[in-house]
């Protein structure tokens, strides 16, 4: 009587098991949604969009600088989304052309978007298109990176992030770069739209 039991109650363990395995691959999706989330989306297409690059950067970025927060400030000053020094922000409203710039417009999210962006880009046309060295600028300062470049400090490549002399930019690089490869999986190449 008790050899029929076992076997039953080992396939009630089993069944378990296998529900909550079920359970936990539909809800995996949801979950990294809510660690990596895509707030803004039109404004981080549009601005991807427009200054020619990818929204899953664009994402990776505004979630390692401030997690989708639009009212953070750092310790030294950095505003909003996409961390924008209020210098800085001073700078890109000129190159763009924009006479209106004041330091509060930074909190407004398609603000901070587009100028973060748009300095992003800069950077990387100044590094020829290549993604790490204008991520390290994005962080340390072109004129920073120009110099470990020059130096051979640093030969610019994600290979050898452990070369980049300040541990703050070389943390800021490799996660974004982390962040990125995440958004790419769990949004794919729609990300506004869920897809």
């Amino acid at each position: 009587m008790r050899t029929w039991r076992r076997p039953l109650k080992l396939l009630k363990i089993l069944f378990w098991l296998l529900l909550v395995a079920a359970g936990a691959v539909m809800v995996a999706p949801s979950i990294w949604r809510l660690a990596y989330p895509f707030s803004y989306p039109a404004a981080i297409e549009r601005s991807a969009r427009t200054n020619r690059l990818d929204p899953m950067l664009v994402a990776a970025v505004i979630h390692t600088e401030s997690h989708f927060n639009p009212r953070i400030v750092s310790p030294r000053g950095a505003v909003g989304l996409m961390q924008i020094m209020p210098a800085t922000g001073a700078w890109i409203a000129q190159r763009r052309g924009d006479p209106g710039y004041r330091t509060e417009s930074l909190f407004d999210p398609a603000t901070n978007i587009a100028m973060g962006t748009w300095y992003l880009a800069a950077l990387s046309r100044e590094f020829h298109g290549r993604l790490v060295p204008a991520l390290a600028a994005y962080n340390a300062g072109d004129h920073r990176v120009q110099q470990w470049l020059a130096r051979g400090v640093w030969s610019g490549s994600d290979r050898d992030l452990a070369a980049i002399p300040y541990r703050e930019t070389r943390d800021f690089v490799a996660r974004v770069m982390a962040a990125m490869r995440v958004y790419r999986r769990i949004y794919g190449p729609t990300p506004g739209r869920g897809g």
